[in-house]
């Protein structure tokens, strides 16, 4: 697993955001930014390549689903590995949207990694 790939975290809460980043870095990433929302996210995604993005599913003004959709859209960011991270079993949703792991709240440090293993395979 290739640790310095850019990471984009794209949450609306301020908490699981250092949650995630935090755990991210203890897994040694080491280029990660994050995104108060989904437009946010899409606005960062016109500036930076990204390797990887987790995003939570719950969100507004866009939510993960829409995020998600808006991504696999664009042919340059439609093979970016996406992991979805939520409270709610939006499973089925997630994988139809086009994420390649999936995350429940809360989780471990480990069940990041695993997630993250899965989704960039």
């Amino acid at each position: 697993m290739d640790k310095t790939l850019p990471v984009l975290v794209v949450e609306d809460s301020s908490t699981m955001t250092r949650i995630i980043a935090g755990a991210l870095e203890k897994l040694g990433f080491t280029d990660i930014d994050t995104a108060q929302d989904g437009q946010s996210g899409l606005d960062q995604l016109r500036n930076k390549r990204y390797g990887l993005i987790l995003s939570d599913w719950e969100m507004q003004p866009v939510s993960g689903d829409q995020f998600l959709r808006e991504v696999r859209k664009d042919p340059a960011h439609s093979n970016i590995p996406i992991v979805v991270i939520t409270a709610q079993s939006s499973r089925g949703a997630a994988w139809l949207a086009g994420a390649k792991a999936y995350l429940g709240k809360p989780f471990s440090d480990r069940d990041l990694e695993t997630a993250i293993k899965v989704a960039l395979e």
